[in-house]
């Protein structure tokens, strides 16, 4: 027994590119621990974990947990990795192992933690579905995986960068290189990139939604489309109008469909024969008619005699329908008018149409040839 402690003493004493057996062996000791843990952790997360992830009422912790099993496997390997190169003691003559093992070591941390985030990708995407599914715009769901590839991307690119970083490669000319690049790319892709803005403005501030009926500038129409590059309108003359998203997110958006109710405003004018009473008694019951009218809105009700007109006695009507609906507005307008020419019939009023009275001066009965020909002139210069 004593021989073959012995033996095995001057056998791990024995050395191997510098570093004795003995090292070797807690090194590998210790990736065989770590490779343990692995598995142990490995049955941890589908016996105790993922249960108890289940039996609660949220699905992100599920999600979560599946997210970063994987990159949390391997980083227990890592770091006996890690425990083992200290324990090697690896040589730095004649050429430095130490230093490259652990530039090696913190390009796999870089990737294992640049995995976990690429994954936990979905988990971010699965929560802005719950919320873009709530809304009635399709822009948010086209714009959804844009969103999922950038940050993906981006994730991508720093563990590239630190990589470099940790292979002990400057970054300074690269990144200066990459922003010339950049530059060049933003400015080939300008309308691009402003229509991606623009996009992101429509998302964020909602000024209408698809079926809205809206007015910027010269456009007026239907919403029938919101894309990731334009916003499609249908007018009411049956055309399809294309409006790049940079260009209306940077005009005056009236959304005609989100007013409460629709407004009537005319006026109506009777003759001058009408007498002061009777002008008092027309205003009354046309005050007394919105009242009780099932489709007007009672909150703000104006009829008012307001101007001595050039060829009538003007009363303003102003009111608000309770409908917003275009068909429903026409037929409450309608019967709003024939119910106040209903008024005005039974009042005995009429109506006032533009006119104009001439009153002729001189003797026509005396000379009646020179009234025609003052009346001709008189029509002339009228």
């Amino acid at each position: 027994m004593k021989e073959f402690i012995a033996t095995m003493e001057s056998i791990l004493q024995q050395t191997f590119l510098g570093i004795s057996l003995s090292r070797f062996a807690a090194a590998f000791l210790v990736l065989l621990v770590s490779l343990i843990l692995k598995k142990t952790l490995n049955h941890l997360f589908f016996k105790v974990i993922f249960p108890l992830a289940a039996k609660t009422k949220s699905h992100y912790d599920d999600q979560f947990f599946r997210a970063i099993r994987k990159p949390a496997e391997w980083l227990l390997v890592l770091i006996g990795t890690f425990a083992a190169i200290n324990i090697l003691r690896l040589p730095v003559e004649p050429v430095d192992l130490k230093k490259g093992a652990i530039a090696l070591f913190k390009v796999l941390v870089t990737f294992d933690v640049a995995w976990a985030l690429f994954n936990l990708v979905g988990l971010l995407e699965t929560f802005l579905e719950g919320w873009v599914s709530k809304t009635e715009s399709t822009l948010d769901d086209h714009l959804l995986p844009f969103v999922r590839k950038s940050i993906r991307a981006f994730v991508i690119f720093l563990a590239a960068i630190m990589t470099i970083q940790n292979l002990g490669y400057s970054i300074s000319g690269l990144l200066a290189s990459l922003g010339i690049g950049g530059l060049a790319v933003a400015l080939a892709a300008k309308d691009t990139l402003s229509n991606i803005f623009g996009s992101l403005m429509i998302l964020l501030d909602r000024p209408f939604h698809v079926g809205d009926w809206v007015k910027a500038g010269d456009l007026e129409g239907i919403v029938e489309e919101v894309g990731f590059r334009s916003t499609k309108i249908r007018t009411f003359g049956k055309t399809q109008i294309t409006v790049p998203n940079n260009v209306i997110a940077n005009l005056a958006v009236d959304n005609i469909s989100r007013r409460p109710n629709r407004r009537i405003n005319f006026t109506v004018g009777v003759t001058y024969e009408t007498k002061p009473d009777q002008m008092r008694q027309a205003i009354a019951d046309i005050r007394e008619m919105l009242g009780r009218h099932p489709a007007i809105d009672q909150e703000f009700i104006l009829v008012n005699f307001t101007e001595f007109g050039s060829s009538s006695l003007d009363i303003l009507v102003y009111c608000f329908t309770k409908t917003v609906v275009w068909k429903e507005y026409l037929e409450a307008r309608e019967d709003v008018s024939l119910q106040i020419m209903d008024i005005l019939d039974r009042l005995g009023l009429e109506i006032a149409f533009p006119s104009r009275s001439l009153y002729l001066r001189g003797t026509a009965e005396e000379h009646p040839e020179q009234g025609l020909t003052r009346l001709a002139q008189d029509l002339r210069t009228s």
